[in-house]
């Protein structure tokens, strides 16, 4: 009987000696999936050009029976395979070196909105951050916007139960596998979520919540959302991790400014002094930093017909028709100083041909 292709790619999580940034280098080298777990180790060391004792170590066997043990278990208990390739895999943790190669979810979840953001904070709210929380739900409500966090104490379960208050869709990312839920005094919020949304996490079933899964949660929190909130936070703590991960993903970071020398919003007045973080005062104030103000007109600005482009406004704007690009990418792809590329981009703008987006990314028009 075929092995299926999800046993296969749970296994590949599991082969010893590589995780998921050499797992992907790896893979661009071979053709078919069972190559790697079938091919005789010599004829796998020509493919891959990796030597034969790394790749006897990987323990193939093993990760095989590691696969299918979790498949069927899978199977069992309702719960998904999201491989990096597929459609359903969040697309934008996929542009992420260290993505995970495999996730897991449970309940009806849709990674791929068209606008995610991720609302981090303090396991010790206090009232001023859960008010922070409802009006920032409730100013989002109507804008089809899909919100992540980890579904801790604190901040992160406040904006669960306000966004299944608000209808707002919502998924929480756990540090430990879905045969459990920790902490367990949230476990019928998570089952309300099941209805509508659900549970994501790149851990096994079995898996405990030990304290050093929950960094790896929280580059996946940073790494599935166009822009990551953090509400309430002490001067360290998991909120600016997920911030700082944010930062390096080139994803826009907030943060609400609270009283000095209150404990619970020195991390967030630190983000802001240091400008690792837009200050933010509100709802209708990060849509509009957004651009997902529905009902903003759009700029007046019309285009030129038949306008004539420079060779180097040409190459810009076939780059733009397959998908938007930082400004560094720009000027990577066309071997020109930001700087140059930055005066271009300024003046395809006031001719209507491109927009500037968050993230210093542009769009065509």
């Amino acid at each position: 009987m075929k092995t299926p292709q999800q046993v296969y790619q749970i296994a590949l999580t599991a082969l010893k000696g590589f995780g998921p940034i050499k797992t992907r280098q790896l893979l661009t080298k071979i053709h078919r999936l069972e190559d790697l777990f079938e091919l005789p180790i010599p004829e796998l060391e020509k493919i891959t050009g990796i030597p034969q004792k790394t790749l006897y170590a990987m323990d193939r066997k093993e990760a095989l029976l590691y696969g299918k043990k979790c498949a069927a278990y899978n199977s069992r208990k309702g719960i998904q395979t999201h491989f990096i390739t597929d459609k359903t895999y969040p697309r934008r943790l996929r542009e992420c070196a260290d993505a995970p190669l495999v996730l897991f979810s449970k309940g009806n979840c849709d990674f791929n909105y068209e606008r995610v953001i991720a609302v981090v904070g303090t396991r010790n709210a206090t009232t001023y951050g859960r008010q922070i929380c409802e009006e920032l739900i409730q100013g989002i409500a109507d804008k089809n916007i899909l919100v992540i966090s980890g579904m801790a104490y604190g901040i992160d379960i406040c904006i669960h139960q306000l966004c299944l208050k608000y209808n707002v869709p919502t998924i929480g990312v756990l540090g430990h596998g879905l045969d459990r839920l920790y902490p367990s005094t949230h476990k019928t919020t998570a089952q309300r979520m099941f209805e509508n949304d659900g549970l994501l996490t790149e851990f096994i079933p079995g898996t405990n919540p030990d304290r050093e899964n929950f960094p790896m949660r929280n580059r996946i929190v940073a790494g599935m959302s166009d822009a990551t909130i953090v509400v309430e936070s002490k001067i360290s703590g998991g909120s600016l991790i997920t911030a700082e991960l944010a930062n390096e993903y080139n994803r826009d970071v907030f943060a609400y400014p609270g009283n000095v020398g209150q404990q619970f919003s020195e991390g967030c007045n630190n983000l802001i002094l240091k400008q690792k973080a837009h200050l933010l005062l509100g709802s209708s104030h990060f849509l509009e930093w957004m651009q997902w103000k529905d009902e903003e007109k759009k700029s007046t600005i019309q285009r030129q017909l038949f306008i004539d482009l420079t060779e180097d406004e040409q190459k810009i704007i076939d780059l733009l028709n397959q998908k938007n690009e930082h400004i560094d990418v720009l000027a990577s792809t066309l071997e020109q100083p930001v700087s140059k590329i930055n005066v271009l981009l300024f003046q395809m703008e006031m001719k209507g041909l491109v927009q500037s987006i968050p993230g210093n990314r542009f769009q065509k028009v």
